[in-house]
């Protein structure tokens, strides 16, 4: 038999000119009085433009101006940044991370030991079980849920829990209580796949709307970034069919109003997509994501924030080459990029409760706010070393403003065993006896998680 030759490849071929042309990150806080301004030059490739800006919103930094081009094979972006309470990035342990990870190494390392958050357990595949749930939205859902995994013994140390156009999408990222390792008891799996999944079809419908929405548990290895998957799964969902349409848009928030444009730049043969909406947290990743996973190519951007309001211009070409040309597919990327907008804005009350992690600890708070009349509308889940810190946004059942009288009675139900800082969210929603001198006691009972977070990478 004739022996067959296959010609060899390096392995290391892919990485030569990364390595030839090494990427190069600077921050600069001498430039700009009121924010630092990072700066990243490298070889252009597919995707480099959200994994750094994912990067930036992972750090929970606000972009207030931005300028990125990459046409071309060189990848050129500036961002100008801040961090939560509007100062300049100047804590030595943010700015080596971003440098590193952005850097020419950048790739070689891994980012989940070194910057703790929402994103345990991604790349650590002995450790967790990653469990996906999509369905029809209905007030106790999410307590439901966390009671079956409690019932099993089932212990949630990461979760994001979003709802948008009366669908709901969670991530969790489970262990086995009593091994605190990824769940792999075939039984086991299966008892809980079921009886989510019964929760989940038990609040199916079959409204002409529902009927090509169907519930669904899966359980993956979580390579994907949590926020990027879920907007991947609500995509999925199709529930971008329904923005836009004026029985949605009449009862949505103010935060979620948006304009988003399509035109055709003749001159150098893109498609120019503006937006224009409220400015928030985490804004730019969204509608990254949602033009990459959408299989676009931004070649320029220029990102701006006056007050409260955001605008954002993107001139892309789909991965073919093409640009935007059928109305049709003008309108299907501007309904995505209204979603993406919409699903992470959340109006009312945001409860921040941080106590010792423990089995049914998210089942009891859940538990607990719907006893008390609250439904929530997005959540998020981080566990740091022992401590778990659980982010509720939060409305009444009934769609009303949220009264400071049933925070109070959730306050005493909670009691000693948990520390509570409540949170005015984005717009007007909550009660105006809010304001009053009720307001000002949660100070008491807040807890601060940014000091958590320093002791744990101390």
């Amino acid at each position: 038999m004739a022996k067959t030759c296959w010609p060899y490849f390096d392995p290391e071929y892919e990485n030569l000119s990364t390595k030839i042309n090494p990427p190069r990150v600077s921050i600069d806080n001498t430039s700009c009085s009121d924010c630092t301004l990072i700066k990243v030059d490298s070889m252009n490739k597919p995707g480099i433009l959200l994994e750094v800006v994912q990067i930036l919103a992972d750090l929970d930094l606000i972009v207030t101006k931005a300028y990125i081009s990459s046409d071309g094979g060189w990848f050129m972006d500036v961002f100008h940044v801040t961090d939560q309470q509007g100062n300049k990035i100047t804590d030595s342990k943010t700015m080596e991370y971003i440098e590193k990870v952005l850097g020419p190494n950048g790739h070689r390392i891994d980012r989940i030991k070194m910057w703790p958050g929402k994103r345990v357990g991604i790349h650590s595949i002995g450790d967790h079980t990653a469990i996906e749930l999509i369905g029809k939205d209905r007030p106790g859902l999410l307590s439901e849920i966390s009671a079956v995994l409690a019932g099993l013994q089932i212990n949630v140390v990461a979760a994001e829990v979003w709802t948008h156009n009366r669908r709901i999408a969670c991530v969790l990222y489970v262990n086995d209580d009593i091994t605190s390792r990824a769940v792999d008891d075939p039984k086991k799996l299966s008892v809980m796949e079921d009886q989510l999944q019964n929760i989940l079809r038990g609040c199916e419908t079959n409204d002409d709307d529902d009927e090509n929405k169907v519930a669904r548990t899966s359980f993956s290895m979580g390579f994907t970034h949590i926020d990027r998957r879920l907007h991947q799964m609500l995509f999925a969902d199709k529930d971008y069919e329904s923005c836009g349409l004026t029985s949605d848009s009449d009862h949505s928030p103010p935060s979620s109003k948006s304009t988003v444009t399509i035109d055709r730049c003749e001159e150098k043969g893109y498609s120019a997509v503006s937006v224009r909406c409220k400015d928030r947290p985490k804004l730019l990743f969204d509608i990254v994501c949602t033009l990459t996973d959408l299989q676009y190519v931004v070649f320029h951007a220029s990102i701006s924030s006056d007050g409260p309001d955001a605008l954002q211009e993107y001139y892309i070409r789909h991965m073919d080459g093409c640009t935007l040309d059928s109305e049709g597919e003008k309108e299907r990327v501007i309904k995505c990029l209204e979603a993406a907008i919409r699903r992470r804005v959340s109006e009312g009350l945001s409860l921040e409760l941080c106590a010792k992690d423990r089995v049914g600890l998210l089942s009891e708070v859940t538990r607990i706010l719907r006893e008390n009349g609250l439904s929530v509308s997005r959540a998020g889940v981080t566990t740091v070393g022992e401590q778990a810190v659980n982010v509720f946004y939060v409305r009444d059942a009934s769609g009303n403003p949220v009264d400071m009288e049933m925070i109070e009675a959730l306050r005493k139900e909670i009691g000693h065993t948990m520390m509570l800082n409540v949170k005015k969210s984005q717009g007007p929603a909550v009660a105006n006896k809010a304001q009053g001198p009720e307001a000002s006691g949660w100070a008491k009972t807040s807890f601060f998680f940014g000091n958590l977070f320093e002791r744990f990478l101390a």
